[in-house]
């Protein structure tokens, strides 16, 4: 694993709002949500590196996502049991507003076509 993944007990609810309150985080998590891992060039193929860099940071330091080194990527995965086990229904609450959230929609469809 990459370095600076909180312990589940570490995970404050104030990060993990700040995080999801990028509309790209979001929509980030929104994809993660499936329970599939991804390559971090999937999920953002029209960022910069460091664009991409700065988002997978938040997100993994806040307790978001996992991200783990596979050959010359790095794979992230959303840290649902966790979120779950912290703040029960937070996560289902969050994405299910989202569905109907019409800059959300216009946010992920890009995406949600991978």
């Amino acid at each position: 694993m990459i370095p600076h993944h909180p312990e589940s007990a570490q995970i404050h609810l104030e990060n993990v709002l700040t995080a999801l309150g990028n509309p790209t985080r979001l929509a980030v998590v929104r994809v993660l949500a499936d329970g599939q891992e991804r390559s971090c060039t999937a999920l953002l193929r029209d960022q910069t590196k460091s664009t991409m860099t700065h988002h997978w940071r938040v997100l993994r330091s806040s307790g978001v996502i996992w991200q783990r080194p596979a050959g010359r990527e790095n794979l992230l995965s959303l840290r649902r049991e966790d979120l779950d086990a912290r703040f029960p229904g937070l996560l289902d609450a969050i994405l299910s507003a989202t569905r109907s959230d019409a800059l959300t929609d216009a946010s992920t469809a890009w995406s949600e076509r991978s």
